[in-house]
């Protein structure tokens, strides 16, 4: 794996992660129940902004990086998002981690570390 198309994947689970956590950071944060009450709320807060801000630079950030690599190889390397996204939920969030997201997630690193050393 070049440097580039290091720092392109590397960018990619940052900004993908980053966005999720946002918006469950906008979503999490309303007193409104639902409905449109609750969707007016959200779109007042910064978090959502930046979420959508962080979508589209991993847009381009994803193009580039896929213009570099197989297909198939991107999408599997990309599945490490899943991973940065649950264990950032549990640090930021607290949320659960049950033996079976452990084990996922080990199963996932393990597959994305066995298509990096690949190629």
């Amino acid at each position: 794996m070049t440097p580039l198309i290091l720092g392109l994947w590397i960018a990619n689970v940052a900004f993908d992660t980053v966005g999720q956590l946002a918006f469950k950071a906008a979503a999490s944060g309303t007193e409104e129940d639902g409905g449109l009450a609750h969707w007016r709320a959200m779109a007042m807060r910064p978090w959502i902004w930046l979420g959508i801000g962080c979508y589209g630079v991993e847009f381009l950030v994803w193009i580039a990086f896929l213009s570099l690599v197989p297909l198939s190889d991107g999408v599997l390397l990309g599945s490490i998002n899943i991973v940065a996204i649950m264990l950032a939920g549990r640090w930021l969030f607290g949320e659960k981690l049950t033996g079976l997201r452990v084990v996922g997630i080990g199963l996932v690193s393990l597959g994305v570390a066995i298509v990096g050393a690949g190629g």
